[in-house]
């Protein structure tokens, strides 16, 4: 279909809005999904597309039994409006980089388990001291993108590669097994010749422990694990709730008087701890007072 342009219509400046509305189609593929993403509707996007191939007098997209495909037209817009979105991420970089006032909003990312039982107190105590300052926590074991401004802080097991990031080694969070004193009650304590004779709590799809194990000279499989969850929080609850002996960090473990720590002798490697921002918001006041605040919690 060939959307012809109003001849009479007077050159307008790119709109990114539509620009934007547009970008997120494409690299969702679905009108339905970018919505979602955005925070918008679906007619509302949809309403956007149709502005701006009116504007531009092509199609840009193309319908198909799975969603929409990119026309010619709409691939040969795509890669200018990509690099748009990087100076617009960029501007963004900058300009936060220079505000300097403490008021305002910081986001920080981390894994649901350290969110939940290492973060959270900290920040009370980061909030009674600046209540100016307003916290947005992502609960995530995936890697948020400060690059693009998912998050403004990350708490991290693995050194960032960008450049354009700054990083900060903190203490290694020494790890242990532990297992519900009720359940030790019931089976007695492991041993290294019993091992297989206990019950213990894994992961489902990430081999994140099978490699832990191996590592500290356990020979383990799937099979070891009767019960298996991925989300942290689950499998930890797991423990407490007498399922089986399960990983955990030590300063998480020590909050829950009713596991013990087991098998002291096992060697398990510690977790490494990163915490990063981006370079440019490394000079935001509010940002610095966070990032600084949970650098000298977590470093002991």
């Amino acid at each position: 279909m060939n959307i012809k342009p109003d001849p009479q219509a007077p050159r307008r400046e790119p709109d990114w809005a539509l620009l934007r509305a547009f970008l997120e189609v494409a690299q969702a593929g679905s009108l339905s999904r970018a919505a979602l993403a955005l925070g918008s509707s679906q007619p509302t996007l949809s309403r956007q597309v149709a502005q701006l191939e009116a504007q531009l007098g092509h199609a840009l997209f193309e319908r198909t039994t799975r969603g929409v495909r990119l026309t010619d037209a709409g691939s040969a817009l795509r890669v200018p409006v990509e690099r748009m979105r990087e100076q617009a991420l960029q501007f963004e970089l900058v300009a936060a980089g220079r505000s300097q006032s403490l008021a305002g909003t910081v986001r920080v990312t981390a894994s649901d388990v350290y969110s939940a039982y290492v973060l959270l107190p900290l920040l009370r105590a980061l909030r009674e001291s600046h209540p100016e300052i307003q916290i947005e926590l992502v609960a995530s074991d995936r890697i948020e993108n400060l690059l693009e401004r998912d998050a403004d802080i990350a708490l991290r097991t693995a050194r960032p590669r960008q450049t354009a990031l700054v990083a900060r080694r903190l203490a290694d969070q020494p790890l242990g097994l532990y297992a519900q004193r009720a359940y030790l009650l019931a089976h007695g304590r492991p041993t290294a010749a019993n091992l297989r004779q206990h019950a213990w709590v894994g992961y489902d799809r990430s081999d994140q422990m099978l490699r832990g194990f191996r590592a500290a000279g356990i020979a383990a499989d799937k099979a070891m694990f009767g019960f298996r969850c991925d989300n942290q929080i689950v499998a930890w609850q797991a423990v407490l709730a007498g399922l089986g002996i399960g990983v955990m960090a030590q300063r998480v473990a020590a909050q829950f008087p009713q596991v013990q720590r087991v098998l002291p002798k096992v060697v398990i490697a510690p977790m490494p701890l990163w915490l990063t921002a981006h370079r440019e918001l490394r000079g935001t006041p509010r940002l610095r007072v966070v990032f600084d605040a949970l650098a000298q919690a977590l470093a002991r």
